[in-house]
């Protein structure tokens, strides 16, 4: 009988650092076999509705996530087959007509700001972790990335974050810290949580 795989959700508000806690993570175990996989490849598919229909949708509602989807796919992966992980396309707000072969791994990190909202993912995660950095910081660090990556300006950016994101954070994101069995403050930059996150992995992988 093969070993079920580790799976450890990674949650947190927009811009708190929980990508790059999954990807300090990844760093730390180069030779095993583990993958991350985004809650934000399950955004449902809009292609029903018209684009100026799709440019209102609230991406920071449980709503907005095809999360039958991904808890299909996770257990089809615990089961030990692979799957064809959507891709969404940004641009047009709708999943677009690709996606991407995600084969068996020993470890998954599933990332996402809800994916701790949702009773049955939270029930396949054997490790949850919640990043939490201050307002102040993620409003920053929101700013920055839409206006270099995305060339959004900055009062397109602060009424989203006032009208949608901040809600939203408070709403579903902020209360799923109850069931997290670390909160890590201040993300990456804690090293001290990272090490022990990344001891725990390694003694589970050793075990099994």
């Amino acid at each position: 009988m093969r070993n079920k795989p580790i799976i450890i959700g990674v949650t947190g508000g927009s811009g708190g650092g929980k990508t790059s806690v999954s990807r300090a993570i990844l760093a730390h175990f180069p030779d095993a076999k583990i993958a991350m996989i985004e809650h934000d490849s399950y955004y449902k598919d809009q292609s029903h509705l018209t684009f100026e229909e799709r440019v209102t949708t609230n991406y920071d509602h449980p709503l907005a996530f095809d999360t039958d989807l991904m808890i299909d796919h996770l257990k089809e992966l615990i089961a030990g087959r692979p799957v064809d992980i959507p891709i969404y396309d940004y641009t047009q707000h709708t999943r677009s007509d690709k996606s991407y072969r995600q084969e068996p791994q020993e470890v998954f990190i599933v990332e996402g700001i809800l994916v701790l909202e949702d009773k049955r993912l939270r029930e396949l995660m054997d490790i949850k972790l919640f990043v939490d950095t201050d307002d102040d910081i993620r409003i920053i660090r929101r700013i920055k990335r839409d206006m270099e990556e995305r060339g959004r300006s900055l009062d397109s950016i602060i009424e989203q974050y006032t009208t949608v994101v901040k809600p939203m954070y408070h709403q579903f994101i902020e209360p799923s810290k109850r069931y997290a069995d670390i909160v890590i403050p201040e993300g990456v930059s804690n090293l001290v949580a990272i090490d022990l996150i990344n001891t725990k992995i390694a003694s589970i992988i050793e075990s099994k």
